[in-house]
């Protein structure tokens, strides 16, 4: 666990995380361990390593609310939840906490020839999360793409794998263009991405911002 202006930070491994501040926001679980309940709960995209239906049963609890975007509607009709569906480029209140939706895609990891994983069309996301005053962002799946590099946040938790993200090359570009004070690895240690790689994004972007590597929990 890490705190940052008074926030509690958990990273459950993978893309999981969960701040606990004025609420307790839950970020794409996935095996992720823990007795956390969500305020809000907060998926990514459709793939079942950031959609996992055995997850969102474990973080919620009847006063959850789940933000998703448009893609995962389907899968998630099963679960009677409050849900809140969104766009690329959205913005909402909920509870006192700002959420933003960022465009999460690729530029140039390719499922096969001309065709990516994570197209931009499909609309998937990452999340900007403004709770007692300190920007977190989240970026999913997602490569250095233009609205991430222009993006002004506190904190940056950011794929470091490759395979299906960014690099960590590729990471530490996106870090120091952006406006942000700490930066995050994630995606890694679960299905591609080791900790050599989470070091080496740590390494690249050397003293031009913080880079804080956590404990899995």
């Amino acid at each position: 666990m890490w705190t940052y202006r008074g926030i509690k930070v958990h990273w459950l491994g993978h893309d999981s995380f969960v701040l606990q501040g004025s609420k307790t926001v839950v970020l794409d679980p996935f095996k992720a361990k823990g007795e956390y309940k969500a305020d809000l709960l907060l998926i990514s995209h459709e793939h079942s390593d950031h959609l996992s239906e055995d997850d969102i049963k474990r973080f919620s609890g009847p006063s959850t609310t789940v933000v998703a975007p448009t893609i995962c509607e389907e899968p998630l009709k099963k679960f009677n939840l409050e849900m809140k569906f969104v766009h690329p480029g959205a913005s909402l209140e909920l509870g006192g906490v700002r959420i933003e939706t960022v465009p999460a895609y690729n530029l140039n990891k390719f499922r096969e020839p001309g065709r990516v994983f994570h197209p931009k069309a499909d609309g998937r996301v990452g999340y900007i999360v403004t709770m007692d005053g300190v920007r977190f962002y989240h970026a999913g799946d997602s490569d250095a793409t233009p609205e991430m590099k222009a993006l002004d946040v506190h904190v940056a938790f950011l794929p470091v794998s490759g395979t299906y993200v960014m690099t960590a090359e590729e990471a530490a570009d996106a870090a120091k263009s952006m406006k942000v004070d700490v930066v995050v690895p994630m995606h890694y240690n679960s299905i591609v991405g080791t900790q050599a790689d989470a070091q080496r994004f740590r390494d690249l972007v050397g003293s031009a911002r913080t880079v804080q590597i956590l404990e899995q929990e």
